[in-house]
């Protein structure tokens, strides 16, 4: 089955490649490697989710968000290679806007990575880093960042 018909399954739908916002690409291919610029939980109507995971937050809002920036990330990977059968995620920095007491940073990040897998199968597995930081772009919940190989 193609990674299109698993998101078809999954009923989900990839949103626009967000348009850079200062001076970068949304991705840069070097050689069979795209490198993915970090992406947040975009909302159609081009906000984002805000505050502090873990007083603001909880864990599995968090995880929605991580979801959602994961399809923008599959997105941005359909518009460099053509194809999602065409990647394979290589590795994944997650990081949560958290407050210090924060633990579940990988909880969080979850909500990447088990996408990434049901939607690109073996393919989608990945290294990982899931780090929490004191404050994110916009205030946002989190921010993704992607290194993928291009297959044949």
């Amino acid at each position: 089955m193609s990674a299109e018909d698993r998101l078809k399954e999954l009923g989900l739908t990839l949103p626009d490649v967000p348009t850079p916002v200062a001076t970068y690409v949304s991705f840069k291919q070097v050689g069979d490697m795209v490198y993915l610029s970090g992406q947040g939980p975009k909302r159609a109507d081009g906000t984002y989710p805000t505050g502090k995971v873990g007083a603001d937050v909880t864990t599995e809002q968090a995880y929605e968000h991580a979801k959602q920036t994961g399809l923008g990330l599959l997105a941005a990977m359909k518009k460099a290679v053509g194809s999602l059968d065409k990647v394979e995620v290589v590795k994944l920095l997650g990081m949560v806007n958290a407050v210090p007491e924060f633990s579940d940073h990988p909880k969080v990040i979850n909500g990447c990575s088990d996408l990434f897998v049901a939607v690109l199968g073996d393919r989608g597995r990945h290294a990982r880093s899931a780090v929490g930081m004191g404050s994110l772009p916009n205030r946002m919940t989190v921010e993704i960042e992607v290194i993928v190989k291009v297959h044949p």
